[in-house]
């Protein structure tokens, strides 16, 4: 299956939100008291997934031109 542009232009889109979303989680760390730094686990695990969501999206762009 061929990856048109339409569907490229999808995925770059969902990249730079979720790339969004990465920075600015990691803009408010240092912004957060220092009791708050220890807890956020829940935190990290959504900040793992927004970095494996754009892995994700990256891998099957990069598969997809590598077919097309």
């Amino acid at each position: 299956m061929e990856l048109d542009l339409d569907e490229s232009s999808l995925a770059i889109g969902r990249i730079e939100r979720a790339l969004s979303r990465i920075e600015k989680a990691l803009a408010a760390q240092p912004n957060r008291p220092p009791s708050a730094i220890a807890a956020p686990a829940a935190d990290q695990s959504a900040l793992k997934a927004e970095v494996a969501a754009v892995i994700g999206e990256l891998d099957r762009l990069i598969a997809e031109a590598d077919r097309g």
